[in-house]
């Protein structure tokens, strides 16, 4: 894989590297960090071997076509919160047959969202043999950066997930 230099990069090799050599696969649901979790995943050679899919689940509606999360599924919970992180992950990893799902859910900035959450704050899980869900603030209202922070997150938890 070509260096970049980021942390990004290289948490997505590692991942890469070990989804490849256990023969596992993973799929992916994202909202603010736009397509970046997805992006470093399949900048690792072999991609094909691990990564089956994902989308950006940006909107309600996103929710609705892309992952079938009618209104009634997601009733009383805020989209940017652990629990809605987990049924994202749970349902990209269901959907497309994966042995991993993982999801962000959060507001990139410069403002925070409808749901009083501020800029910097995310929300991600990862689904499979192991589930977790974390919260991140990164006090920071850079949109790239917190794109950024929220993706290099996620696959950092994929990573821990996968142990050694």
């Amino acid at each position: 894989m070509p260096e970049t230099g980021t942390d990004l990069d290289a948490i997505a090799a590692d991942v890469g590297d070990k989804l490849k050599a256990r023969g596992e696969t993973v799929a992916v649901a994202e909202s603010s960090s736009g397509g970046l979790i997805s992006a470093a995943l399949l900048r690792v050679p072999g991609a094909s071997k691990y990564y089956l899919g994902g989308a950006v689940v940006y909107t309600g509606k996103a929710r609705m076509v892309l992952m079938d999360l009618p209104r009634e599924a997601v009733a009383g919970m805020r989209s940017a919160s652990e629990p809605y992180a987990l049924l994202l992950a749970r349902t990209a990893r269901e959907r497309f047959g994966a042995t991993w799902g993982v999801s962000e859910t959060g507001a990139a900035g410069p403002t925070g969202n409808g749901y009083g959450d501020a800029a910097g704050h995310t929300c991600i899980a990862i689904s499979g043999p192991v589930e977790a869900a974390i919260t991140l603030e990164t006090g920071e209202a850079d949109r790239a950066a917190n794109m950024e922070a929220f993706s290099a997150a996620a696959l950092d938890l994929l990573r821990r997930g996968l142990g050694d």
